[in-house]
């Protein structure tokens, strides 16, 4: 069997094996051991952790995953599944052979020793890395690369690897985006606002030099110009807090909880941090915020789907691929 050139590793966060507590706090304990996503001194973050977080939450968090888990499981997983599938093909369309495509999460299963042993039995001896993250921050891309360099470190061969760290404003990504946005828009008639949600993370961290908050504004920037929006018409914002220290602002629920006390009449919510919709997307912004707007006043709420496996979102990761597998085709 002919080698492939290369093979295409594609890396997410990860979901519970069931939206069950047993499952849920199995999967928090390893996604929030991780100092990439707390960095808390570790014996008071250890107490913490086991004693409370544990404790409380996962229950919590499995009613939150009833809600949005489908027939063949975890939204994340499925869709994850099926951009790997339609990249594959995708990939074997541009290149005439088969190029291996393997899913990893960081966190959770398939875990990156499993989707290198799929990579390496296919033959592939050069990876391209895609961590789905067009945003680059410490706390996802950097704990992908981390995750990798751990499942590597016993292999006796290691392949030779080129890493995408971000494509937060190729112009695939930012075209894939504004198509789905016109599509909708099309379909249901536009809002009031355009909210560009993003998930949040610590502002200490970006004190610290962390590029994914200012990476998520140029994003909001470039798909409000190629939608040709006026400033009044759309914000940045950040969701999923946790804890109690300041995040990057402005929070989302804040923000939809002014406009609906202001009247503003209709919103209409993307969230372009996520390739996938998962439960942040599918629970938090389209249940529990389009649940605060509407309390506070607002009248219509319209959540726009993430990109997921559209051919223009493959498409933009062929691109991707291509513009780093030169001299290995």
């Amino acid at each position: 069997m002919d080698k492939p050139p290369f093979g295409v590793l594609i890396a997410n966060l990860g979901t519970p094996e069931a939206p069950t507590a047993k499952a849920v706090r199995s999967y928090l304990r390893e996604f929030l051991s991780d100092r990439r996503v707390v960095d808390v001194p570790r014996v008071l973050w250890w107490l913490i952790l086991n004693l409370v977080i544990l404790v409380i939450r996962p229950p919590r968090v499995a009613k939150a995953y009833a809600k949005v888990w489908g027939p063949e499981g975890s939204p994340l997983m499925t869709i994850s599944r099926a951009q790997q599938r339609a990249l594959a093909a995708a990939l074997k369309a541009e290149y005439g052979q088969d190029i291996p495509v393997s899913l990893a999460m960081t966190y959770g299963k398939p875990t990156m020793e499993e989707a290198g042993r799929e990579l390496r039995k296919a033959g592939a001896e050069r990876l391209i890395i895609l961590p789905l993250y067009p945003q680059n921050s410490s706390s996802t891309t950097a704990a992908v690369h981390d995750r990798y360099s751990n499942a590597m470190a016993p292999c006796p061969h290691v392949p030779a690897a080129r890493w995408i760290t971000d494509y937060h404003v190729h112009p695939g990504y930012i075209g894939a985006l504004a198509n789905s946005v016109r599509e909708y828009w099309a379909e249901h008639g536009q809002g009031d606002r355009l909210m560009m949600s993003f998930h949040g993370i610590p502002q200490r961290y970006e004190d610290r030099g962390d590029p994914y908050p200012s990476q998520c504004r140029a994003t909001a920037a470039a798909l409000a110009s190629e939608l040709g929006l006026s400033d009044e018409q759309w914000i940045c914002s950040f969701q999923s807090r946790f804890g109690r220290e300041e995040w990057v602002k402005p929070y989302t629920d804040h923000t939809l909880e002014d406009w609906g006390k202001a009247g503003v009449g209709r919103v209409d919510v993307i969230s372009p941090a996520f390739a996938a919709d998962c439960l942040e997307t599918l629970e938090e912004l389209d249940m529990e915020n389009r649940e605060t707007f509407i309390e506070a006043g607002g009248k219509n709420y319209h959540y726009i789907p993430c990109l997921n496996d559209r051919p223009d979102h493959i498409g933009m990761m062929v691109s991707l691929v291509k513009e780093n597998a030169g001299g290995w085709s």
